[in-house]
């Protein structure tokens, strides 16, 4: 390949990372002419064993993706096979309030550690222990190809509790939410039924209203009408269209259409729907001709029908 197409470790690390800190993070395998063949097939036995590490680690995070507790029991007893002596090495993972220990465990002064990090904040150890005295290395008797092992499982341990703990919380929302949408879903039905029977009960009230005042009222003001004399039976009438009005029910369906017209105004409206001429409705309200006209031309000017050639009393009876 050639030199200009050679990739490089800037090509991929982030911005501002030095190259230098970079390679000296690697785990190096030493050349041939370093070292004797048999320290080389141990080096790379060394980094066979590291690579297997992170390999579990990535294994147990998807197998125990929901707990972390189950995690750290298999990762501390698997931790010891990666150390460059098994056989006397052993584990202890502090994580919050809890402690996890490899199955043959001991405190000596033999000692690696690592803090685990959440949110840049401590919230527990990972430590390995050697049971007997080994030879001195580059920190104590542990290499620094395992202390940088130790540091990167203390990362991923750190990095897969943050996910599991979002996960966890996002589980929790959605059943908080679920919950929410069933309760929200029984109030909407609750509320329907109540609409439908409040719904029922007007229909009731309205259909009982309207057989009383056919059955019961209607035939006393017919009668009512016989009594008195023809010039003041307008009077009746006006009562009797009123009456109507309770079971179609133009004044309701007015004022809810036309928001601007008075109270004033809906009354007159009323009295000229039902066939009143301006000087009957002046005299009824004890009032001028004059203001009644007012009125009118208030009445069409709201209903926007001024100028126009539209009968005030056929639109007024229009109206349902």
């Amino acid at each position: 390949m050639p030199d200009s197409e050679m990739i490089t470790p800037k090509d991929y690390l982030p911005e501002g990372f030095d190259p230098k800190e970079w390679l000296s993070l690697l785990w190096r395998i030493p050349h041939n002419n370093e070292i004797d063949p048999g320290k080389m097939e141990i080096a790379l036995r060394e980094r066979i064993k590291e690579l297997n590490c992170l390999y579990g680690i990535a294994r147990l995070g998807e197998r125990y993706y929901d707990s972390m507790e189950h995690f750290l029991r298999c990762l501390v007893d698997f931790l010891p096979l990666s150390w460059q002596y098994p056989e006397i090495t052993c584990a202890r993972i502090t994580f919050e309030d809890q402690t996890y220990k490899s199955k043959v465990f001991k405190v000596t002064r033999w000692r690696q550690s690592s803090q685990i990090l959440k949110h840049n904040e401590p919230i527990g150890e990972i430590a390995i222990f050697y049971l007997d005295e080994r030879p001195p290395a580059d920190e104590g008797p542990f290499l620094k190809e395992e202390r940088a092992l130790l540091d990167e499982v203390a990362r991923r341990i750190g990095a897969i509790a943050m996910r599991i703990s979002a996960e966890q919380e996002l589980h929790e929302i959605n059943k908080q939410l679920t919950v929410e949408r069933m309760a929200l879903q029984e109030a909407n039905a609750a509320l329907r039924t109540v609409l439908a029977k409040i719904e029922e009960e007007k229909q009731r009230i309205y259909k009982d209203m309207q057989a009383n005042i056919e059955k019961i009222v209607m035939p006393i003001l017919h009668a009512l009408t016989l009594e008195i004399p023809k010039g003041q039976r307008k009077y009746i009438d006006l009562l009797r269209t009123n009456l109507e009005e309770l079971t179609s029910p133009f004044i309701s369906q007015l004022s809810h259409t036309y928001h601007s017209l008075s109270p004033t105004e809906v009354n007159i409206c009323n009295m000229i729907k039902s066939g009143m001429r301006t000087k009957e409705i002046a005299q009824l309200r004890g009032v001028s001709v004059a203001t009644i006209n007012r009125h009118r031309e208030h009445i069409r000017r709201k209903l926007k029908i001024t100028n126009s050639d539209v009968n005030l009393t056929t639109y007024l009876q229009s109206i349902r």
